[in-house]
């Protein structure tokens, strides 16, 4: 007894092989949805509608015992069961595979919606991203999102719209813009391929038929800023030019009003910015404190290129990008009144005896850290420096955030990676 499980298009019959279609031909049973059965109106097999899957198959199971219990002869019977493109591709497969005998299951794909949306835009797919929000949580999707993937490929649902999906990007707040492209009826007479603008999205209507694709875009080296409405104290992550394969790396701007905060900075102050990264931290100093001197240090070209170019875009002329190595670097460096540490490799205790020396009286050095290894490193070199000087002292705060997101007409919190906190001062500032 063989279920055949036939995948189809929008085109549907006109679609299939013949040998394909032979198969269907020859069923006893043709198991699809309403749209799917409508596709052979003459076929004279029995027919299941496929609506709750778990009941599809306890039927399917029905019919198995029968024709096992009447002693009929597999070859004269078979199942066919009709769904849309490839069933082993977030499909019906799946659960198939898990609830009846493999043996008797022979799969007959068809293109994938998400295959012909790729070549419809024609851009490869082969290190593409796909996300299925149908019937599940947006969790993947955020994830991806603020990794910054290159190409990301969504099956939707009536919740998870294409005007969902739009309002859930502009409220997370990224580094990197997506263009966005809204498939529907992939394949049939009416389908619909077209690049939309985000913020256009808000009262369109969508075929219940679609999908989206979103490809990542580098943000132009040369696009201007308009200084004037970009406030002076936490700038949005996304006007920071970033790594192109790690978009997401920074100093989130939710952090950064902290670590600025714990700075206490003041005026015509020189600042190190040790690992910077991007230098949203060093920018953010620079345009606060226009008399001050901030050299913002990056042992990457990379990262040393990028400090540059935002720094000629934000327009910061007392930010100095360095590009060396910390500790050697610092030696070279003017004397220190506060140190910021948001990278330090595997030097960060090195890091940490340089910058002790270094540091002016009163100073403050703020260190943002992602790993408790790290933390433990700064600690016990804490505990070293203390039993030497006991002018030293320190604080802790262990950030744990989260930004809203929407889900269909709701609310929910999406979580910031966490980040520990150390400021270490020279005097007891601390109560």
């Amino acid at each position: 007894m063989m279920i055949h499980v036939v995948g189809i298009g929008l085109d549907g019959a006109s679609g299939l092989s013949n040998s394909v279609l032979n198969v269907i031909e020859t069923a006893t049973i043709l198991v699809g949805s309403d749209r799917h059965l409508s596709y052979f109106p003459e076929h004279p097999a029995s027919r299941i509608v496929l609506q709750d899957l778990t009941e599809t198959i306890f039927t399917i199971r029905q019919e198995l015992t029968r024709w096992e219990l009447e002693k009929r002869e597999s070859t004269h019977n078979s199942i066919v069961i009709l769904v849309s493109g490839d069933p082993l591709f977030f499909g019906f497969g799946r659960l198939l595979i898990a609830e009846l005998p493999p043996e008797q299951l022979t799969f007959h794909p068809h293109v994938s919606s998400i295959q012909l949306a790729f070549n419809r835009i024609k851009t490869p797919w082969q290190d593409a991203h796909i996300i299925s929000v149908h019937g599940r949580s947006l969790e993947m999707l955020i994830q991806a999102l603020q990794q910054g993937v290159e190409k990301i490929a969504i099956l939707t649902d009536n919740i998870h719209n294409p005007v969902v999906i739009a309002q859930l990007i502009q409220n997370l707040d990224l580094p990197s813009r997506y263009q966005f492209w809204v498939c529907e009826n992939l394949g049939g007479n009416d389908e619909r391929v077209q690049q939309w603008q985000i913020e256009s999205l808000k009262n369109q209507e969508f075929s219940s038929l679609n999908l989206i694709i979103l490809l990542r875009q580098s943000r132009s080296k040369t696009e201007p800023l308009d200084l004037s409405k970009i406030s002076s104290f936490g700038i949005p992550d996304q006007l920071f030019l970033s790594y192109s394969d790690r978009p997401g790396l920074m100093t989130k701007r939710e952090v950064r009003t902290l670590v600025l905060g714990e700075l206490a900075l003041q005026p015509k102050q020189t600042i190190w910015d040790i690992g910077a990264g991007t230098g949203s931290v060093s920018i953010e100093i620079a345009r606060l404190f226009p008399d001050s001197t901030v050299y913002s240090i990056e042992k990457t070209a990379a990262g040393t290129t990028l400090i540059e170019q935002n720094r000629q875009r934000f327009q910061v002329n007392n930010l100095v990008s360095i590009h060396g190595e910390a500790p050697d670097i610092l030696h070279h460096l003017r004397s220190p009144h506060r140190i910021f540490i948001g990278g330090s490799g595997n030097n960060l205790s090195e890091i940490l005896g340089i910058c002790s020396i270094r540091l002016s009286p009163g100073g403050i050095m703020v260190l943002a850290l992602a790993t408790l290894e790290h933390l433990n490193t700064a600690l016990s070199w804490l505990e070293q420096r203390k039993r030497i000087e006991r002018s030293w002292s320190y604080r802790i705060l262990n950030v744990q955030l989260s930004r809203s997101v929407p889900v269909a007409n709701l609310t929910r919190f999406s979580p910031l990676n966490p980040v520990t906190i150390l400021t270490i001062s020279h005097h007891s500032l601390f109560m």
